[in-house]
């Protein structure tokens, strides 16, 4: 099958949903798939480029990480679009990558989908802070369902996310399927290496949190959950690992709350190695987000062997289960805390955790989930001819 793919965010800009891009054209291209990206060009290429289009782009207001590809100059693709038998277009992103792919998939007559990678509806009023959340939530709704309708099949990474989208009334074919992980990229790492070259002591208590530095991932909470846990584990150190809009608000609120010896900001970090050593480094990754459609970071950190303690909601909550690799923590900063606080005072149960954590990761294997996408490649397209046929049969009346 030929399979187009379009998106807003592509490396190397980092994050989900570049990452889950990158593993399914990678499974699906070993399955036997042919797949063309299109996604924007931010000044610096991938070390893979190969059926990558690259379209010239602008950066984005308030998120200069983010680029905005030039319509105009994708619609001028589609002539030469035409020229290769794609049978299907999958959309990763609702910006200009939405829109652009509807209108390629119909100049191409084929079908179209798309993956719904971001929660809108505790997401857009972080970036519009003017106009009330109640409205905003009001839009986002109304946005997703805009959107949805106007798609030949819908993928949403988890069921809580799938509940979510049903409440709003969307009625497209959808099914649910995770991304997966490519177990054999999280499979080295030198968690000595990354704390000496930082500077940090090996009996040093390490909490890591990897991803977008952004409003939406809650990192504000742990900061709060680090002024109790220093309380019991005065020497622990929190490692932010990412980059994001969010950043300079953080390193704020770290000297408010006198983190500063705390809390050490890293940036981003090279996946194949540096990330690798990091996640290996930690003796607890923590996450608070309450947004995730999925939480890759989640299975990266166990693939690696490093325990979890995260809050289970939406997304994270059908990743995350309770001491198979993870902690659940409750959903207030004290809570939290405490289970932080008491996995670092418990060096056996963090051992049996990251036993399971490696077990349990086994279970989200990137070819799988690959597998189910394929057949839901498959069931779109016959879907999409039998129409088609249908069709061409209704007879004609006459004039």
């Amino acid at each position: 099958m030929r399979i187009l793919m379009i998106s807003d965010v592509y490396f190397p800009r980092v994050n989900g949903v570049s990452t889950a891009i990158m593993t399914l054209r990678r499974e699906l291209q070993r399955e036997g798939h042919e797949i063309t990206l299109i996604a924007p060009d931010y000044g610096s290429v991938t070390a893979d480029e190969k059926n990558i289009v690259r379209i010239p782009a602008r950066s984005v207001w308030l998120d200069p990480e983010d680029r905005i590809m030039a319509s105009h100059k994708i619609a001028a693709l589609i002539p030469h679009l035409q020229t290769t038998a794609f049978d299907l277009v999958h959309i990763h992103t609702p910006f200009v990558a939405h829109y652009a792919g509807l209108k390629i998939a119909r100049a191409l007559g084929v079908p179209v989908v798309e993956t719904y990678h971001t929660f809108f509806e505790e997401y857009l009023f972080h970036y519009v802070p003017l106009l009330p959340k109640a409205f905003m939530r009001y839009l986002a709704r109304a946005f997703s369902r805009s959107q949805c309708a106007a798609l030949d099949g819908l993928i949403v990474p988890s069921q809580p996310m799938l509940d979510t989208l049903l409440r709003y009334g969307i009625d497209t074919h959808t099914q649910v399927i995770p991304t997966g992980i490519e177990l054999s990229d999280f499979s080295g790492g030198d968690g000595s290496r990354f704390r000496t070259q930082h500077g940090i002591p090996p009996e040093q208590p390490l909490l890591l949190f990897v991803g977008r530095i952004a409003h939406e991932k809650n990192i504000g909470f742990l900061l709060h959950a680090l002024t109790q846990i220093k309380q019991t584990h005065p020497e622990v150190l929190l490692v932010l690992a990412g980059e994001g809009p969010a950043a300079a608000a953080l390193q704020r609120q770290t000297m408010r709350l006198k983190l500063d010896a705390q809390v050490r900001f890293v940036g981003y970090l090279e996946r194949s190695r540096e990330l690798l050593d990091c996640y290996r480094a930690a003796d607890i990754f923590i996450f608070s987000s309450r947004t995730e459609t999925q939480g890759l970071v989640l299975l990266e950190a166990m693939a690696l062997g490093t325990p979890v303690v995260g809050l289970a909601i939406m997304g994270t909550a059908e990743v995350l289960r309770h001491g198979r690799g993870a902690h659940i923590a409750p959903d207030d900063v004290h809570g939290f805390a405490n289970t932080v606080s008491a996995l670092l005072g418990d060096p056996e149960t963090r051992a049996a955790l990251k036993q399971s954590a490696m077990e349990y990761v086994q279970e989200w294997t990137a070819p799988e989930m690959t597998r189910r996408l394929s057949r839901f490649y498959a069931h779109v397209t016959g879907e999409s001819e039998m129409a088609k046929a249908e069709a061409s049969e209704i007879p004609r009346l006459s004039s």
